[in-house]
């Protein structure tokens, strides 16, 4: 009988160390093999945002290229519009010939715009330029009536050659001139190079255009009878600073 016993002993120890041995072959594989975690998605990178253009500074609209961006209108009898040297230029028609902007982003209040132009031919307005002020229109008459004509176009009903903004200045042919327009709320004022010709203040006046300058809205110019030509075409909207400056000199 103790015989017996012993050797059920040794039969059960003989199990046990066959069922260690297994387990630590198990437990190595698992730690030489440790199962494999779900790989995390990777959140998907937006696109970059791009930056807003500061509508302070002064946008080109013009390429110097090509007419895109601007169409040149019907008015009967009109001449050419081509781009040459870097210009556009406004051929000699019956009446008038001009170009107007195609764009929906023109501004209404608080802005400039800047302009080169010169009489090639001719002897009445070369870049006559029509702009918005606020809901209403008004034209930058340069170098009509025969020639030396400066001034806006109309105030109560009244043409640049017959109301307070009536000027003369000599335009010579071929010679580039700067022209700059700023509207604000209250004023509408004009430069022609470094010289101020127009400083208007505009409560309570009725600000309207000429009928044959209706094609060139909201933002054109155009010539009468003469070639002219125009480049560097720019617009910006005016910064807070001169929006107040230009309010504080309000009455």
């Amino acid at each position: 009988m103790a015989r017996k016993g012993s050797r059920q002993v040794v039969v059960w120890i003989g199990r046990l160390m066959v069922v260690g041995a297994v387990a630590g072959l198990a437990g190595a594989a698992l730690a030489a093999d440790p199962p494999k975690a779900e790989a995390k998605a990777k959140p998907k990178k937006s696109a970059p945002k791009k930056a807003q253009a500061d509508p302070t500074k002064w946008k080109s609209l013009f390429d110097g290229k090509s007419l895109k961006g601007w169409k040149a209108p019907q008015f009967g009898g009109e001449g050419k519009v081509v781009v040459k040297d870097g210009a556009i230029v406004l051929e000699r028609g019956d009446m008038m010939t001009g170009i107007a902007y195609a764009g929906g982003d023109f501004p209404k209040m608080d802005y400039e715009v800047a302009l080169e132009g010169k009489r090639v031919d001719g002897n009445d307005f070369f870049c006559t330029t029509t702009f918005p002020v606020g809901d209403s229109f008004c034209s930058f008459v340069v170098g009509g009536w025969g020639g030396p004509v400066v001034g806006l176009s109309s105030i109560d009903f009244y043409d640049a050659s017959d109301n307070m903004t009536t000027k003369f200045k000599d335009f010579k042919t071929g010679q580039w001139y700067k022209f700059r327009i700023r509207v604000t709320k209250g004023k509408i004022q004009t430069w022609i190079d470094d010289e101020k010709t127009v400083d208007l203040e505009t409560k309570g006046h009725k600000i309207s255009i000429r009928f044959e300058c209706d094609p060139c809205k909201p933002f054109g110019i155009a010539s009468w009878c003469t070639t002219g030509a125009v480049r560097d075409i720019r617009v910006r909207a005016l910064t807070d600073a001169e929006k107040k400056e230009e309010s504080g000199k309000q009455p």
